[in-house]
């Protein structure tokens, strides 16, 4: 989906003119960043496509993970796709049991004495979003066939 598609149909449901008042534009803005820009037409350069030009000019994710955050969420990247025809699942699955495993090991070592401690919390927030991310690429593995992949990237993790 297109940028200004997806400010269309997200504008559907609460109106366009309800939310250009709410962040304080025209409507006549809104409209125009719904509908294509190509430089001469009527729509408009809308933020979407801004924020993904700052994001590839930093090359950095904290753009990203900062949106991400201020909307209740997480960012994971999806791990660029190398399919290759020979491929394991079983260490790709051991590694996937070992990390929640040591998500539960943080919380339980962190809980022992019925209270978890900031620095605690920050331990298991690491470990949580190590996780979360593993889990992506594993996920993503499991559609592509490609196992082995996961295997090499959290070896060099490990390393790295």
């Amino acid at each position: 989906m297109k940028s200004h598609q997806v400010i269309k149909e997200s504008c559907k449901k609460r109106g366009i003119k309800s939310i250009a008042s709410e962040i304080g534009v025209s409507s006549s803005l809104m409209y125009k960043w719904s509908q294509p820009y190509d430089g001469s037409g009527s729509g408009s350069k809308n933020p979407l496509d801004r924020i993904v030009e700052l994001i590839n000019a930093i090359q950095d994710p904290i753009v990203i993970e900062w949106i991400c955050e201020q909307s209740g969420g997480y960012f994971v990247r999806n791990p660029e796709s190398r399919q290759e025809e020979n491929y394991e699942v079983m260490p790709a699955t051991n590694e996937i049991v070992a990390q929640f495993s040591a998500l539960l090991g943080e919380i339980s070592q962190a809980a022992q004495d019925n209270t978890i401690e900031k620095k605690e919390s920050e331990k298991i927030r690491q470990v949580w979003n190590a996780l979360k991310s593993f889990t992506e690429g594993f996920v993503l593995c499991c559609e592509e066939g490609d196992f082995k992949r996961i295997i090499e990237g959290e070896e060099k993790n490990q390393t790295g």
